[in-house]
């Protein structure tokens, strides 16, 4: 039987989430990016529009429409350089890094309503990112100075990058070929599986799986923007599509749906909101995850690259061993996955 105090909890955490979100809150010493700063990313991007490179014909085999989610533009040899006439370049006289993020996805993109911080393995890459633009340290306080984080919702993560709003997106952003035709990636920071939430407290006995909800017609939560919507309706199930996580959740705790469909990473942070709900069934398909950014900038898709290839250089205490940590377990083997780079 659900205690009620912790529906109310898990609920009112999310709610906090959801409406911080909305107000475009940010952690202290880090301001949400205001109008000014969209123009001038937006004026910067089109000035860039003529050096745009397209690696889709790259990372695509001709004629087939499959591509390979685990491609990325080679890392600046040498490590991250912050060069002449770069984007990291134009960042670092700007003053800071203009981040889109989620502001609802607990242990990777999370506003904490205790402190008003933001934090997550999605943040984490964003400081690494900022730090090595800004010459501090990521574990500085003084890396915030240099950041501004801007709260999107999943539907907004490719518009912002493209229209030049932010300068990358760290949002659990799955890389797929359509996406890979619209906005670059950089090489792949996690992979995740996507799953099914479940209320242990709703049914009882043997869970469901997704395509037996399917073949109830079952309606199952997702966000508008996100690729869960075509899994969930692949099944045939009923897909509700929110604008923000946190919204499934309450869905889920209200019986409004009968499950969330989306990457295990996300699930297991609702999980550790609300304990009557459980990932349930194998995983429903592969969500590699990489941080976005225009095709006008592919200098900087490569020092992100330099950025995440020296976070993984120590594989059992280096900065992104330490994240993962820090943010998805701390007992588990480390994970792998292939990386591969083109020219």
């Amino acid at each position: 039987m659900r205690e009620a105090v912790v529906r109310k909890t898990a609920i009112v955490l999310a709610a906090l989430a959801t409406a911080a979100t909305l107000a475009g809150c940010a952690a202290t010493g880090s301001a949400a990016a205001g109008p000014t700063d969209a123009g001038q990313r937006a004026t910067a991007s089109k000035a860039s529009s003529a050096q745009v490179t397209d690696r889709t014909a790259s990372t695509t085999a001709a004629g087939t429409g499959t591509c390979n989610a685990y491609a990325s533009l080679s890392p600046e040899a040498g490590g991250p350089a912050v060069t002449a006439g770069s984007f990291a370049a134009q960042i670092r006289h700007q003053g800071y890094l203009i981040a889109g993020v989620d502001q609802t996805t607990y242990h990777f993109g999370y506003l904490n309503p205790l402190d008003g911080q933001i934090e997550g393995f999605d943040i984490d890459m964003i400081k690494d990112v900022a730090a090595a633009i800004f010459g501090v340290s990521p574990n500085s306080p003084a890396v915030l100075s240099h950041i501004r984080f801007k709260a999107i919702s999943d539907a907004e993560r490719i518009p912002d990058v493209q229209n030049g709003t932010v300068d990358i997106v760290a949002h659990t952003m799955t890389v797929n070929c359509a996406r890979e035709r619209q906005v670059d990636f950089s090489s792949i920071y996690y992979d995740a599986k996507a799953q099914l939430l479940e209320d242990q407290s709703a049914g009882g006995g043997t869970a469901p799986t997704l395509a037996q909800l399917g073949a109830r017609r079952a309606s199952i939560c997702a966000t508008t923007g996100s690729d869960d919507v075509a899994i969930i309706q692949a099944a045939h199930a009923r897909a509700v599509q929110v604008t923000y996580w946190s919204d499934c959740l309450v869905l889920l705790e209200e019986g409004q749906v009968a499950g969330v469909v989306t990457d295990n990473s996300i699930l297991y942070g609702m999980q550790a909101q609300d304990p009557d709900t459980f990932v349930a069934g194998p995983p429903l398909e592969d969500e590699p995850y990489g941080l976005a950014i225009s095709k006008a900038h592919p200098d900087f898709v490569r020092f992100v690259n330099a950025v995440l290839q020296a976070d993984r250089v120590d594989k059992s205490s280096g900065p992104w061993a330490n994240s993962y940590r820090a943010w998805v377990s701390a007992t588990a083997v480390i994970p792998t996955w292939p990386i591969d780079y083109v020219s």
